[in-house]
C-alpha cells in the first residue's frame, strides 16, 4: 500500500498540476474578450472586435486543452481514491456536482455562440453570450476552491460511522479558509492573464508588427493589472494568516519554523533557510527577528507555533519544497507589482503611444519575460496549498493513506505513464497551434459585423397581403 499511496499521490500532482495552467488563463482571458466586446459596442472602433476575434483564438486551444486534462482528475477520486470518495462524497462529491452542472454546462453551452455567432446574433447577444462564458469560467473556478478549502478547513458536519454527514451546507461552503482562497485563487487567473496578455502584446510591439494595434491591449492590462496586482498581494495575506490559524503545522512548515516564540517575543523569520525535518531543525537560515509574528499576526509579539509543536507524523513532508515554493510566489507577486508600477509611471510621462513605446525596450523585455511568471506562481501557490496540507486529505478528519484505493501498484502505475504520454501530447499540440496563431498574428483588416440592422424598421410600412389575409 505505500507503493500505491506514493504513486496515487504522483498521480494526481501531475494531473493537477498540468491540468491548473489552462483554466487560470481561460477565466482571465474569458474576461478580456468581454471587455474588448464591450469597448467595440461602445466606441465602435473596429480594432477592439479584431482583439476579441484573435485573442479567442487562443482561449478556445486553452479551453479545449483544460477539458481534456480535466476529465482524467475527476475521475481519478472514484479510481485512485475510492475510500476518500465513500467517506466525503455527500458533500464532495456535490460540490464537484455543482461545478460540471452550474459551471461548465454554462460556459459550454454559450461557447458555440461567442465562437461561430459573430455573425449570426445582433452584436448585444453576442457580448451576453461572452459574458456567460465569462461567468461559467468563474464559477468553476469558485466551486472548485470551494471544495478544495473544505479539505484544508472542514466545517459544515461530523463524521458518523466513518462518514461526514452535513449538518450545514452554508457552513462547509464557506469554511474558514472558503473566501480567502477563492478570491486569492481567482485574483491569481486574473494576474496570470493579464500577464500572457501583456507579454504577447509586448512581443509583438517588440518586433514592430502592428505596434498600435497592441498598444490598445498592452494597455488594457496593465489598467487592470495595476488593481490586481496589489489586491492579489493582499489577499495572498489574508489566506497566509487563515493557514496560521486553522493550519498551523502547515504555516510553520511554509516558513520553517520549528519552536514557538515565548509570550512578548516576537518569532524570527526565516528570509532563506534549509529545514530538515529528519533532525527537526534547519540546517542553516538567515533570519529577521520579530517578522515572522508581524507576517502571520499582524503583532510583533504574535505567538507562532513551531513545527516541534507536533508530533514528526503530523508534520508535512518535503519542507526544502514547501519552504521555496512559497518563497518563489511571493517574489513573483512582488516583482508583478513594480512591473506594474513603472508601466504606471511611463504611461503617466506620455510614453505608451505607438511612436515612443518601442524606445523602452528593457521595459518590453521585463513584460515578455513575465509571461511564465503566473503560472510559476500559480503552480508554486497549490503546491504550498496541496503538499502543506499532508498528511491529512481532509484535515483532521482523514489521512491521505486511509484515504488511496487498494489497487496494485502497477495498476497505478500504467495509468500514471498513460497520463503522463496524454499530457505530453496535449502540450505538444497546443504548443504548434499556439505557435501557429501567434506567428499569424491578427488580422487588422477583418470588418465587424454592422452594430445596427441592415434594414432599418418602417413603423408604417404597409402590411403584405398575405398577413392581411390570415
Amino acid at each position: 500500500m505505500a507503493d500505491t499511496l506514493l504513486l496515487a499521490r504522483s498521480q494526481f500532482a501531475l494531473t493537477a498540476l498540468f491540468h491548473i495552467l489552462w483554466p487560470v488563463l481561460t477565466i482571465g482571458l474569458s474576461l478580456f474578450l468581454v471587455v474588448n466586446e464591450a469597448l467595440w459596442i461602445r466606441s465602435r472602433d473596429p480594432d477592439y472586435y479584431r482583439h476579441a476575434r484573435f485573442w479567442s483564438k487562443l482561449f478556445i486551444l486553452n479551453f479545449g486543452v483544460g477539458v481534456a486534462s480535466g476529465v482524467p482528475l475527476e475521475f481519478e477520486f472514484g479510481t485512485n481514491w475510492a475510500p476518500f470518495s465513500a467517506a466525503m462524497g455527500d458533500f464532495f462529491g456535490n460540490i464537484l456536482g455543482f461545478e460540471g452542472a452550474m459551471a461548465f454546462m454554462l460556459e459550454a453551452g454559450f461557447l458555440g455562440i461567442m465562437l461561430f455567432g459573430w455573425r449570426r446574433v445582433a452584436p448585444k447577444i453576442h457580448l451576453f453570450a461572452t459574458c456567460m462564458v465569462a461567468l461559467g469560467a468563474s464559477l468553476s473556478a469558485f466551486w472548485i476552491m470551494v471544495a478544495n478549502s473544505w479539505m484544508q478547513t472542514p466545517a459544515g458536519g461530523v463524521m458518523q460511522h466513518g462518514r461526514f454527514v452535513v449538518t450545514s451546507y452554508t457552513q462547509a461552503m464557506f469554511n474558514p479558509a472558503a473566501l480567502w482562497g477563492v478570491g486569492h485563487m481567482w485574483f491569481a487567473c486574473l494576474e496570470t492573464s493579464l500577464l500572457v496578455i501583456g507579454a504577447l502584446s509586448a512581443w509583438y510591439i517588440h518586433k514592430n508588427r502592428h505596434p498600435e494595434f497592441f498598444l490598445k491591449s498592452l494597455k488594457i492590462a496593465i489598467a487592470a493589472a495595476v488593481l490586481v496586482a496589489p489586491l492579489q498581494i493582499f489577499l495572498g495575506d489574508g489566506s497566509g494568516r487563515v493557514v496560521f490559524q486553522q493550519q498551523p503545522a502547515k504555516g510553520a512548515a511554509i516558513e520553517g519554523h520549528w519552536h514557538t516564540n515565548p509570550p512578548g517575543s516576537g518569532a524570527p523569520w526565516a528570509v532563506v533557510a534549509w529545514p530538515d525535518k529528519a533532525r527537526q531543525r534547519n540546517d542553516w537560515a538567515i533570519t529577521i527577528p520579530g517578522v515572522l509574528s508581524l507576517l502571520a499576526t499582524h503583532s510583533l509579539t504574535g505567538r507562532v507555533t513551531g513545527l516541534k509543536a507536533f508530533p514528526p507524523v503530523d508534520q508535512p513532508p518535503a519542507l526544502p519544497l514547501l519552504f521555496y515554493a512559497f518563497r518563489l510566489m511571493v517574489a513573483i507577486g512582488f516583482y508583478v507589482l513594480a512591473l506594474m508600477l513603472w508601466s504606471l509611471w511611463l504611461w503617466y510621462r506620455g510614453e505608451l503611444t505607438a511612436e515612443r513605446v518601442g524606445r523602452h525596450r528593457r521595459w518590453l523585455l521585463a513584460w515578455i519575460g513575465a509571461l511564465p511568471l503566473g503560472y510559476l506562481a500559480v503552480e508554486s501557490g497549490w503546491i504550498v496549498r496541496e503538499v502543506g496540507r499532508q498528511p491529512w486529505i481532509v484535515n483532521g478528519l482523514m489521512r491521505t493513506a486511509a484515504g488511496v484505493s487498494a489497487l496494485p501498484p502497477g495498476t497505478v502505475l500504467a495509468s500514471l505513464i498513460g497520463y503522463a504520454l496524454l499530457y505530453t501530447l496535449l502540450l505538444t499540440a497546443f504548443l504548434v497551434f499556439a505557435r501557429r496563431t501567434l506567428r499569424k498574428g491578427p488580422d487588422v483588416t477583418a470588418e465587424p459585423p454592422p452594430l445596427k440592422p441592415a434594414v432599418p424598421l418602417q413603423v408604417n410600412a404597409p402590411v403584405p397581403h398575405a398577413l392581411e389575409d390570415d
